[in-house]
Formats: structure tokens, sequence, C-alpha cells
């Protein structure tokens, strides 16, 4: 029964489902939706909970280099680790991609519930400003 623990809401995006209902996510589904808007969401962004999100939005504009990809990585394990308590953190991998402008971050996880592991790759766009 420890998928009792994970329980079900609401789907990430929000939408209908095919009776017209809004589509619900459960179990570990709802767990890996729960870490895509963990990553999507900058500190500050949610007024009621300015610690809620990850760090990486502030790296936005850095120059895509080993330095940058171990920020990244640090900032999300910190958020990782400070907002879901449902999985143990196995890993996190920065990669670049396209010519430097994406870094995709791996982030492996086990569901505590359950012991089901996962990975999941989350694309970060880095903005190429003036002079860079």
């Amino acid at each position: 029964m420890p998928r009792l623990f994970l329980g079900t809401g609401w789907g990430f995006p929000v939408a209908a489902g095919a009776d017209g209902r809004i589509a619900e996510a459960a179990y570990d589904e709802s767990v890996r939706q729960a870490i895509w808007i963990i990553l999507g969401t900058a500190k500050g962004e949610r007024l009621m909970r300015p610690d809620f999100g990850c760090g990486i939005h502030d790296l936005v504009f850095e120059r895509n280099t080993a330095t940058t990809a171990g920020k990244v990585s640090e900032a999300v394990r910190d958020a990782l680790l400070a907002h879901e308590p449902r999985i143990d953190l196995l890993d996190v991998r920065v990669e670049a991609k396209e010519g430097g402008s994406v870094m995709e971050i791996a982030v492996d996880f086990q569901v505590r519930a359950t012991n089901n592991a996962f990975n999941l790759v989350f694309p970060f766009y880095l903005e190429q400003g003036a002079g860079r």
C-alpha cells in the first residue's frame, strides 16, 4: 500500500481529461510532475512562497562553461532536497547541447514509497546576451 502515500492531484499542465474533468496525475507520475514544477519555477516567482523553486533561473545569462554547469547542478540539488521529500536524489548531471545554448539537466531519483527509480531530463536554455 505504499502508493497511498503518494496520492493523486491535478496533472501538470492543467488540462481536461477525456471525460471533461481536470486530468489527474497519480503516484510516481505526480512525483515526476512535481520535480518538473520545482525546476521550472524561479525562486521568488510565487509570492506566498518566495523560497519555492530552483535557482537555475538566476544563471540564464551565464556562459555555457563547466563552472556554470556546476552551479546549475548545485541549484538543482538544493531545490529538490528542499522541496521534494518523496524522493531520494541519486544523481544530477548537466550536459551542454545545441551549440552551447542549452544545458540538459538529467536528474536520477528514486521514489521512497515504491523504490522505483526514474530519470528526468529538463532542458535549461541559456540566453545569448550581447558580447557573449
